[in-house]
């Protein structure tokens, strides 16, 4: 799907715990538009509490896609991710609803918003005989090859790096041009019309957010959640088991932790993964950051957010 078909979504993002899942529900009434997940550990099925998924309750009757989409010993790419949301995109503009994008995965909402650099299939017989001529010709004089047809590219890649130097030059032989201005190209930004918004907290509040909704994942039975994981059919798959509070709990069932040791650990890992967040969509110009007070409530700044969406 290409990238200006996704530019007719609407974007709500910020760092976790932020209030996104309340705004988005609250919004989506207010624009006749359907929710379609940004996040990627609410992808997966049975983690249920940990990834703080929406219930039924709190999706309030606004159609959410892309929630328990595989299972928790299964893995998905990122570009796979791109095609289901392109799927879902199609699915939702077809009863004539708007899509609006709920969550905050940054390497997702990137995607989205600019594409995938992929570059050019692989070719055997060209990869073949540079190959071949690297060995014969040496890493060095292949490396100033590709600095007289794409300087950009040569200049970061060291010269013994056969496998990235090959493949710059592969690229530049299928397409006559540089690998570096293809990816610059990738870095374009959406256009200024697309509506990409960041809730804002107040530091301290947010602070103290993500540390009390840690506490309710445990009294909801996070720790009973992982214990069923761990006793299901097939074992977690490794970035399942990475997702934070679960790597936490894991390692306490194990003896290697504390349960009062394990709830700091999520929370101050919580607190940087949301630090990291905002570092993120600071770095995309696409998204408008939109402060909210701490005690201003989802209805009130959905209401804003929809008169700025217009």
């Amino acid at each position: 799907m290409i990238s200006g078909d996704f530019h007719r979504a609407i974007y709500l993002t910020g760092p976790t715990a932020s209030g996104k899942t309340a705004v988005g529900v609250a919004l989506a009434r207010r624009l006749g538009a359907e929710v379609v997940a940004m996040d990627s550990t609410t992808i997966y099925r049975r983690m249920d509490i940990g990834t703080a998924k929406p219930t039924m309750a709190e999706r309030g009757g606004i159609p959410h896609h892309l929630i328990d989409v595989i299972e928790p010993w299964e893995s998905a790419s990122v570009a796979d991710y791109r095609e289901w949301a392109g799927a879902a995109v199609r699915e939702v503009e077809a009863r004539g609803r708007r899509v609006l994008f709920v969550g905050g995965t940054p390497l997702y909402l990137k995607a989205l918003l600019r594409g995938l650099f992929e570059g050019p299939g692989s070719d055997v017989e060209v990869r073949g005989r540079l190959e071949g001529e690297a060995e014969t010709e040496g890493d060095a004089a292949l490396h100033a090859r590709l600095a007289a047809v794409d300087p950009a590219a040569a200049a970061r890649l060291h010269p013994n790096d056969r496998r990235r130097v090959v493949r710059a030059l592969e690229v530049f032989e299928l397409t006559g041009r540089p690998l570096s201005a293809l990816q610059v190209e990738h870095e374009r930004p959406a256009p200024a019309t697309v509506p990409v918004f960041a809730l804002e907290p107040p530091r301290a509040a947010l602070v103290e957010r993500i540390d009390r909704r840690v506490l309710e994942f445990f009294a909801r039975g996070l720790v009973g959640e992982v214990r069923a994981l761990q006793t299901a059919e097939r074992p977690l798959s490794s970035v399942a088991a990475q997702a934070i509070g679960y790597r936490e709990v894991i390692e306490m069932l194990a003896g290697q932790a504390t349960l009062e040791d394990t709830i700091a650990q999520i929370q101050a890992r919580t607190r940087r993964f949301a630090k990291r967040q905002a570092t993120w969509f600071r770095g995309l110009e696409e998204v408008k950051p939109l402060p909210i007070a701490s005690d201003e409530d989802a209805e009130a700044i959905a209401e804003r957010l929809a008169v700025r969406i217009g």
